[in-house]
């Protein structure tokens, strides 16, 4: 059965049998905790024949989100270290996160800000919130790019959107303004003439940043949803977090990365799954993330190579956790081949 609109309790999860009736007493214990949704657009990618699919498990609730080990927390990356003022990030000198919003068309099960995000979250900024930040923003000139993410900042009317837009116009040392966005892949008739209109408001540089984990998620409408932004003058890049049965495969990382440069999307980060609460079926070690993010190299184009990031419980930032290909020998260094071989190299 295919959802006509968004599906956010568990009864109706049950009704179009994404979860079976045994499931649903557990996922109600989820859904006081977490928000749930799913748009008509996740629920018609879902293989309800397969007990494993990687969309089913990136959106649909389960009862081991119930789990919290003692290494998770509900900022896992440490937002409110670094926050100034409300709907304000300031961890890196040149750059902010604006949460101006913090509502979601989905809710990813991995979220690592889902004890801020949904219905019962931290909702959207008031007008005199969204004026303050702006105002911290104005107030601070090494900030040279804002990215604006919560929730899902895309969710907001072409009103709104262009308020915050018309606002950011005003402050001549922002240059950069970047979304972090979902909606393309998960409600792609969203992005219309009247929301990109609102995003030109600024008359700043706009990059989109994609955030995609299955290459089942780029289908046409998403593609062409992708294309429209593209073609308005915003360039793409992507976000994907590597997580334990979706897409921690070589062949399935790969695949994914070459369907974002096929759409004119340039592969960006590869988050390594944060601490969030409920979330350890999800994660990986390291060291397995290396030897994946390993495998692509000399594989597949340089083109469609990610960084492989951590961000550092605490508010620390982000570290690059790739597996390096040098290594200190003696006199000389030794360089690892896509293959495996080992090349001497010399110190100069």
């Amino acid at each position: 059965m295919t959802a006509a609109r968004s599906l956010k309790t568990p009864d109706e999860l049950a009704k179009t049998s994404l979860i079976s009736s045994e499931r649903l007493p557990g996922i109600r214990a989820v859904a006081e905790r977490y928000a749930i949704a799913l748009t008509p657009t996740v629920v018609s990618l879902i293989d309800r024949g397969d007990k494993q699919d990687p969309i089913a498990r990136q959106f649909v609730p389960d009862p081991s989100e119930l789990l919290t080990v003692p290494e998770e927390r509900a900022d896992p990356i440490g937002d409110a270290a670094h926050s100034p003022v409300k709907g304000i990030v300031h961890r890196y000198p040149d750059r902010v996160l604006l949460k101006a919003v913090h509502i979601c068309p989905v809710y990813c099960r991995f979220c690592f800000r889902r004890e801020m995000v949904g219905p019962q979250g931290e909702g959207t900024l008031a007008p005199e919130e969204l004026s303050a930040a702006l105002a911290y923003i104005r107030d601070h000139p090494e900030i040279w790019e804002v990215i604006l993410t919560g929730g899902d900042p895309l969710v907001l009317s072409p009103r709104r959107l262009s308020a915050i837009m018309q606002g950011l116009a005003g402050i001549p040392h922002v240059k950069i303004i970047r979304f972090h966005t979902r909606v393309p892949v998960v409600d792609p008739d969203r992005i219309d003439e009247v929301l990109i209109a609102a995003l030109k408001e600024s008359g700043k540089v706009i990059y989109v940043a994609l955030h995609a984990n299955h290459p089942r998620e780029l289908t046409e409408d998403a593609r062409a949803a992708c294309a429209r932004l593209i073609d308005a003058g915003f360039p793409m890049v992507s976000q994907t977090v590597l997580l334990r049965g979706v897409n921690d495969d070589p062949a399935v990382l790969g695949e994914l990365m070459k369907a974002f440069v096929e759409t004119r999307i340039k592969p960006y980060y590869l988050h390594h799954p944060d601490l969030a609460p409920g979330t350890s079926h999800f994660r990986l070690d390291i060291a397995e993330g290396q030897k994946i993010v390993s495998a692509l190299r000399g594989n597949i184009s340089g083109l469609c190579q990610p960084t492989y990031v951590l961000d550092i419980p605490g508010g620390h930032g982000k570290a690059v956790i790739g597996e390096s290909a040098v290594r200190r020998e003696g006199g000389c260094y030794s360089v690892s081949d896509f293959r495996g071989g080992e090349h001497e190299y010399p110190p100069k």
